[in-house]
């Protein structure tokens, strides 16, 4: 790594390399503003929950909830069993998803339009998973239903979320896009398999401070916003300081700690490999002519 570093900094400061990360950003800011979209929805469905068992107790009355952020807010909505959902839990969040600053209105009312919006996309996403074979349940685990609705685009993501601690789960994810007449238009598997990793297990004395997967080419070159919700859900449970998603073309670096992305062409570490074995045996013939001129 002491290499490493002054080589990639050499190649960072290239005209070559600057052209190549403009065109990465550009497909990679969407993903990473998608992610952070999911991030946030996850994070007011995890304490809105919470928030709302605590103080709403007809349990039998509870058809299930869905999330959304709008503006600077995340809302949790619980809406009821009847043959006609309507809203019986609003939970509202600012960015710190602080429980004692949270607004909770328990008060019954019909679902907005926009609500009405991510309720339909919600059912009929859960409704898929029940029916179609792509999708897969694991012991141990639950899926989570993500409805995103932005920029005239409606989406579900299915992510795999553990049922115990001390894991991180990637994998087992799915996407599924709507038009504007919330049909299906496509059903995809983002990963190919599950992806467990433990990081309740390390040895005594050993942090382990970073974690890696790699994506086939189906996957995609870049982390996907999946990886990203769920590194930034439970990375902050872990020691980790980035985690690399490793594909054919490409090096994706997320910074665990900032929640920010980097990305180098696999291209590029190849070079930075080539360069740092050449000063290695560069580095051998000197200490041979060292010891032999001493002999």
């Amino acid at each position: 790594m002491k290499n490493l570093l002054p080589l990639l900094l050499l190649f960072i400061g290239s005209s070559l390399f600057g052209q190549s990360q403009k065109k990465i950003k550009k497909i990679t800011d969407p993903i990473v503003a998608e992610g952070k979209m999911l991030y946030k929805s996850e994070m007011a469905s995890w304490y809105g929950t919470d928030l709302f068992l605590e103080n709403y107790k007809e349990r039998q009355n509870i058809g299930g909830y869905f999330s959304y952020t709008k503006n600077d807010t995340s809302k949790c909505i619980f809406f009821s069993r009847t043959e006609v959902p309507i809203v019986i839990g609003d939970i509202s969040f600012d960015s710190t998803y602080n429980i004692k600053t949270a607004q909770l209105d328990l008060e019954e009312r019909k679902f907005d339009e926009l609500e009405n919006e991510y309720f339909e996309i919600r059912k009929l996403a859960y409704e898929a998973a029940r029916s179609d074979t792509i999708f897969k349940t694991y012991k141990n685990t639950n899926l989570n239903f993500i409805p995103i609705i932005y920029d005239g685009k409606k989406k579900v993501y299915v992510l795999t979320g553990p049922e115990q601690n001390g894991v991180v789960i990637f994998g087992n994810d799915y996407l599924i896009s709507f038009n504007e007449k919330n049909e299906i238009v496509e059903k995809k598997q983002l990963h190919r398999n599950i992806i467990p990793i433990h990081y309740d297990q390390e040895e005594e004395g050993k942090e382990v401070v970073g974690s890696m997967h790699s994506h086939t080419e189906e996957t995609g070159d870049f982390i996907t916003a999946t990886d990203i919700c769920t590194l930034m859900l439970y990375g902050k449970y872990t020691s980790w300081e980035t985690h690399n998603v490793v594909s054919k073309k490409y090096l994706s670096i997320w910074d665990c700690k900032k929640n920010t992305l980097g990305v180098i062409p696999r291209i590029v570490l190849d070079k930075i490999s080539k360069e740092e074995e050449k000063a290695k045996k560069k580095e051998k013939r000197k200490k041979r002519w060292r010891k032999n001129k001493g002999n």
